[in-house]
Order: structure tokens, then C-alpha cells, then sequence
């Protein structure tokens, strides 16, 4: 484990990233020693604390062994795993006692070349995550074009073309290179830098400035010619912070830093402005500006014609246009720079302009004295700030009525291209020339005046069609031609808008429809919900009227409990009659279940009909309906009449013995059941059945 730990310390890498690679070293040393198949599953474990490595091979468990490279006895293998069976395959240790020359030789190549592939992809990693940032070298070698910096454990190269112009590098000087692009290869990865690079005086600024690093300053832009001169425009996130001051230091001491680091490269640190005008007018220090006339014409692009005093021109122009290819760079605009004077020439010339005002084409006073300042800069002789004022004035009344006239110019034309870019899809605008259907010659003619596309060919066609017969070799037959192919483009091109106005439509249609049977299926559902709900409140609501009703009836179902069992000896005695026996049996079966009455029996006065007096009495109807609603069997009822009775008696007179008991009778006329007791009345020798008032 020590030759692992070196390996990491020296390298760099994490154990894991060694001990796969040993793994894989010690898998080709076993196939190279043993001469086994690729095929052949071999797997390595290696002891964590002491670092003895076990090498399993794949084999197949069988009775004899006829090649022990790939075979096992059962036995054994039943030792790794005691569910194996024969034919099965099994890894076994196969952990030879020590490897040929050759496969000692493999392990350690195997073992190099993965360590050097896990160094390069560490490497590469580490380094890219750090693209865009400044990072510290050694020069190693001056080659030709390019020179190779150190950067500790992998190298870089600074192309020809990321050097600065002047710059001399000698070996082992320190350098400081902004990290361009990490490329990977089989060499390991390739890193190259830059010294020129506009980034590397961001990343500069924002070491220097804390502010810029805090956030409170933000750079806007930066042009920079490498060696020579660059501007920064920076502007202030947090009221109350000086965004020029901030870079500039204390005395020039943190811009000063920079400027040495960049072999004394010119700095011009300026404040943003959103106004275009004013920022042009800064980007152009530290010369002094006029005025500013800003064009944006739809096909020539952004210009901004800046006036400048005489002596100021040079200094606004720099060195070589230095100056003002920088302040272009910075500002995103095209720059004209001229002097007063010639601009109050060209003024002059272009005073019976029409969109030159009233007022300043007909001031004679202004008109000479403009005239005669013009001849005093002819001859040479000075000019005084008077002077200036009348050519400012001159300039700003006829220059900028005529720049503000062509800006109506340009928005109408500007509102036509928008208006051939709207007859066509953005794909048609974008395709090129070959997808018209014209001739090869015309075709090159387009090409030989500059169209790229079908949209630039379309535009100029809108503006009218002198724009394309003024073009040199372009005749009425070409332009008939290539009108006729612009029309059967757009023709297309409005089928193909039409048809997927349809497509779109009918989409709409379908999801609105299928949108409307969901609303309609959500409404039934609901409805459906509704009405099972009022259907379960209804039940409820029934349900609890009858738990009421059996409530009150408990007392009236206890008397008709104890009535009936008075009642079942003369049941036994009925049943010699079978018609009275099998109708008396389902009045036992009431008996038995009192809690099944519905509803107590209302006790009404005694009455005597034919010599029976009713004593207690209920309705027949309810008992029957509550019967039927628990799924019970209707009880029948046994009616006695008195003739059949007297019958009885008469028959059991006989035999000296008379019935005497209780009976259940059905009150036809009132539609309730009667109990009625047999016993003979004071002063009558007839026995005759008197009602009880028990309620049943």
C-alpha cells in the first residue's frame, strides 16, 4: 500500500484511480500468463489494508478435469458456491503463485498507461473548468512560431497569434497568459493561451478594482489593440461610486499596475453613457467633440458623422485612425470624423437644401460671416471662438436638418424591407437564390451584384423596379424572369401558410370539441353525484324515521310477546285442524320477533258486537308491509268464527270437557287483529269469548 500512496502523492490521483488501474493490469497479465480467452470472464479484488490482490477466473463445474483453465471440479466449486450444479459456471480462485517475465512486463505497461491516461483526463478537467481565466507560466522554449509555458505538470502553447507585437519572451521568465482553449487528444490535453486577448485586461481589471470584482462597477465594453493602446467603458451599479476613479486609483496606481503588466500598453478608462451621441463623444477622448449626427440606415448599417475643432482632428483620429478605430470598436458605430471648417464648407454647399429651415437658409448675417471665417482658414489665419460659434451654428442648422430629413427616409424604408420580410415566411426570407426557379445566367448576374439571399433579392424589388434594371447586365427579359420566380415563391409560400392555417383550425376545432365533451361528461358526472347524493340523504332521512317508529313501538312489542305466549296453548289445541295449524305456525314466528312491529297498536274503547267485546286491537296492514321490507314471510292469521266454535264445543261435550284459552282473531270489518279469551259471563250458562286489552 506504500507504492500506492507514492504513486498518488506523485501523480496526483485519487487511490481509487490507481487500484482500478492495478486491476486492469493484473486482468492482462493473468490472460497473457494463462493464455485464456477475452471471452473468459476474470474479475481482481485487492485487499484494502494489505493490498494482496485475488484473481477469480469463470469455470465450469464438472466431474473430470480435462482443461484446468477453465474447468473445476464440483466439489471445489461448491466452495464459492453451494447452489452450483454440473455444467454450471462459477468463479474460482485462480491466483497464480507468480507471473512469467513477459506477463510481469504486460502488468507493468497495462499499470503506466492507465496511470498516464487517468493523469491526462484529470488534467484536462482541471484545466478546462478554468477557460477564461488568467493563469501564471514559465517560458520553457522559444520554437519558431509558438512558445511553450510551463504550468507545472502539463505544458501550453502561446501561438504566433495570440502574441503581442514587440513583446520579447526569453526562457524561464515568469508570464502571466489568459487560458484560451483546452482541446483534448490522445497526446493529453492541449492548452493554449493568449496575450493579446480583449478578456485578459477584464480579468486584470477586475484583480486590480475591487469594486469591479464586488459588483458595484461593471465594464461594458472593451477595445483593445494588443501593445499598443485600448478603452474600457465602465459604469456605475451603486449610486454614489465613481466608475473612472475606481480603476483609475488613487494617483494611477491600480491602472498603473495593468499598464506594466501589459508592457506599458496606453489604457483609456471612459463612463458609459446611454446615450449614444455623449458615449461616441467619450470614446473619442481625449480629444474634445462638437457634435454628433447619428445615421442607422437599413442596408449600410450604424454611422455617426462627429464634428471636431480643427486642432482637434488629429488627436481624434490618432495615430494611423488608432484613436478612432478603437472608439468604432467600443461604441459598435461606424465613425466619420471631419473638422468644423470643412463641415461649415459642406454645410454652406447644401444650404438651399429643402429640408435646411427658413430661418437658417435665409440668415444672410449668418450666410457672410460663415463665408468670411471660410476665407480666414483658407489664408491661414486664426480663427477665434467667435468664429467657432457662427460655424457650429451653421453645421448644427443645415447638417442636422438634413441628417434628420434622410432618418425619415430611412424609417420609411426601413418599414418597407419589414414589409417584404412580412409577405414571407422567415424560411423563405433566409433561403438562397438557387431555390428560384430562373435561368443560370441570371442567376450569376444576382450573385455578381451581391444577393446572398432571397430576402435581399425581394427587398430591393419592394423599393421599386429601377433598383433591379439599374443593376449593370440587368434587362427587362432578367427582370420579367425573376419576378415571375419571386411570385410563384410566394404563391407557395402562401399555400403552404394556408394550409397550416388550416391544419391549425382544425386542430382548434377538434380540441375545442373534445374540450366540450369533457365539460359535458364532467356536468353528467356531476349531475349523476348530485342526484346519488339526494337519493342517499332521501334513504337516510327514511331510515331514521323508521328507527323512530321501532322506538316507539318496543313497548307495545313487548305486550304482544306476552300475549302470545298465552296464546300457544290454544295454538296446540288448533293444531288437529290442519288448515289451523299451518296457518297458526307464522304467528308463533311474530311472536318470536317482537322487534320487527313497525308501529304500536293504538288502544280503542271496549265495544260488545254478538256478544264478543274487543278489548285491544292493532292494524294488520303495517305488520304485513314490515314483514315483506325485512324479507320475512308473512304470518298467516287463523280466523275462528263463532259458528265453528260452537261446533267445537258441541263436538267436546261429548267427552265432557270444554276448551278454555286464549285465540288470535282477524277483524274482517276493522282490518286488525283481536285476542280473544273463552270464559262464561255472570248469569249465562254459555261460554263466550271476551277481547283483552292486550295490544298485539
Amino acid at each position: 500500500m506504500l507504492a500506492f500512496n507514492e504513486i498518488c502523492e506523485a501523480r496526483g490521483l485519487t487511490k481509487d484511480t490507481v487500484i482500478d488501474a492495478l486491476k486492469t493490469a493484473l486482468v492482462s497479465a493473468y490472460r497473457r500468463n494463462t493464455n485464456v480467452s477475452n471471452t473468459q470472464g476474470v474479475r481482481v479484488e485487492i485487499d484494502p489494508r494489505t493490498g494482496e490482490p485475488t484473481i477469480f477466473a469463470e469455470k465450469e463445474a464438472v466431474d473430470s478435469i480435462i482443461d484446468d483453465r477453465t474447468e473445476v471440479l464440483l466439489d471445489e466449486a461448491k466452495r464459492y458456491d453451494p447452489d452450483v450444479e454440473m455444467g454450471d459456471m462459477v468463479m474460482v480462485d485462480s491466483t497464480p503463485q507468480n507471473f512469467g517475465r513477459i506477463a510481469a512486463q504486460t502488468a507493468k505497461q497495462v499499470i503506466l498507461q492507465r496511470v498516464r491516461e487517468a493523469e491526462r483526463d484529470q488534467l484536462y478537467d482541471e484545466f478546462a473548468s478554468r477557460e477564461g481565466e488568467i493563469i501564471n507560466g514559465t517560458v520553457q522554449s522559444v520554437s519558431g512560431q509558438n512558445i511553450t509555458i510551463g504550468l507545472g505538470r502539463t505544458e501550453a502553447i502561446l501561438p504566433k497569434s495570440q502574441q503581442v507585437q514587440g513583446e520579447r519572451y526569453r526562457p524561464h521568465d515568469k508570464i502571466r497568459v489568459y487560458l484560451l482553449e483546452v482541446r483534448r487528444t490522445n497526446r493529453g490535453p492541449q492548452i493554449y493561451v493568449s496575450r493579446n486577448h480583449r478578456n485578459l485586461l477584464r480579468r486584470l481589471l477586475e484583480l486590480e478594482v475591487p469594486e469591479i470584482y464586488n459588483g458595484q462597477v461593471d465594464i461594458k465594453s472593451i477595445a483593445r489593440e494588443a501593445g499598443a493602446r485600448s478603452k474600457v467603458a465602465v459604469m456605475a451599479l451603486q449610486p454614489g461610486v465613481d466608475p473612472v476613479g475606481a480603476c483609475v486609483g488613487m494617483r494611477g496606481v491600480r491602472i498603473q499596475s495593468i499598464v506594466r503588466e501589459l508592457n506599458d500598453e496606453k489604457i483609456d478608462v471612459i463612463e458609459w453613457d446611454p446615450d449614444q451621441r455623449n458615449f461616441i463623444a467619450k470614446a473619442l477622448s481625449p480629444a474634445r467633440v462638437s457634435q454628433v449626427f447619428l445615421e442607422d440606415h437599413p442596408e449600410t448599417g450604424k454611422t455617426a458623422s462627429v464634428i471636431v475643432p480643427d486642432d482637434q482632428l488629429s488627436l481624434a483620429i490618432g495615430r494611423e485612425g488608432q484613436n478612432a478605430r478603437l472608439a468604432a470598436k467600443l461604441t459598435g458605430w461606424r465613425i466619420d470624423i471631419k473638422s468644423l471648417t470643412e463641415a461649415a464648407s459642406e454645410a454652406m454647399n447644401n444650404i438651399d437644401d429643402p429640408a435646411v429651415p427658413a430661418n437658417v437658409a435665409k440668415d444672410a448675417n449668418l450666410r457672410e460671416q460663415v463665408a468670411v471665417i471660410l476665407e480666414k482658414k483658407a489664408a491661414n489665419r486664426p480663427i477665434t471662438a467667435e468664429d467657432y460659434g457662427y460655424l457650429n451654428r451653421m453645421v448644427s442648422g443645415v447638417e442636422g436638418n438634413i441628417v434628420n430629413a434622410r432618418a425619415v427616409v430611412y424609417d420609411a424604408l426601413r418599414e418597407k424591407k419589414n414589409a417584404a420580410r412580412d409577405r414571407v415566411s422567415k424560411e423563405v426570407w433566409d433561403a438562397d437564390l438557387g431555390v428560384l426557379d430562373i435561368s443560370e445566367r441570371v442567376y450569376d448576374l444576382l450573385l455578381e451584384h451581391d444577393f446572398k439571399n432571397v430576402g435581399e433579392l425581394l427587398y430591393k424589388m419592394e423599393l421599386g423596379d429601377d433598383e433591379l434594371l439599374e443593376l449593370t447586365g440587368f434587362g427587362p427579359k432578367a427582370f420579367e424572369e425573376v419576378k415571375d420566380a419571386i411570385d410563384l415563391l410566394i404563391k407557395e409560400d402562401e399555400e403552404a401558410k394556408a394550409a397550416e392555417a388550416a391544419a391549425a383550425a382544425l386542430a382548434e376545432a377538434e380540441a375545442a370539441a373534445e374540450a366540450g365533451e369533457e365539460i359535458a361528461a364532467e356536468a353528467e358526472e356531476t349531475e349523476a353525484e348530485e342526484e346519488a347524493e339526494a337519493e342517499v340523504e332521501a334513504v337516510a332521512e327514511t331510515e331514521e324515521e323508521e328507527v323512530v317508529e321501532v322506538e316507539e313501538a318496543e313497548p307495545v312489542v313487548a305486550e304482544v310477546a306476552e300475549v302470545a305466549e298465552e296464546a300457544e296453548p290454544v295454538v296446540a289445541e288448533v293444531e288437529v285442524e290442519p288448515v289451523a295449524v299451518a296457518e297458526a305456525e307464522p304467528a308463533v314466528a311474530v311472536e318470536e320477533e317482537p322487534e320487527e312491529v313497525p308501529a304500536a297498536a293504538e288502544a280503542v274503547p271496549a265495544a260488545e258486537e254478538g256478544g264478543e267485546e274487543i278489548v285491544g286491537i292493532q292494524p294488520l296492514e303495517p305488520l304485513l308491509e314490515t314483514a315483506a321490507k325485512r324479507g320475512k314471510k308473512k304470518p298467516s292469521i287463523v280466523v275462528v268464527s263463532r259458528e265453528e266454535e260452537e261446533e267445537e264445543e258441541e263436538d267436546d261435550s261429548g267427552r265432557g270437557r270444554t276448551k278454555k284459552g286464549r285465540q288470535l282473531v282477524f277483524d274482517e270489518n276493522a282490518g286488525r287483529v283481536v285476542t280473544k279469551r273463552k270464559r262464561k259471563r255472570r248469569g249465562s250458562q254459555e261460554p263466550s269469548w271476551e277481547d283483552f286489552d292486550d295490544d298485539f
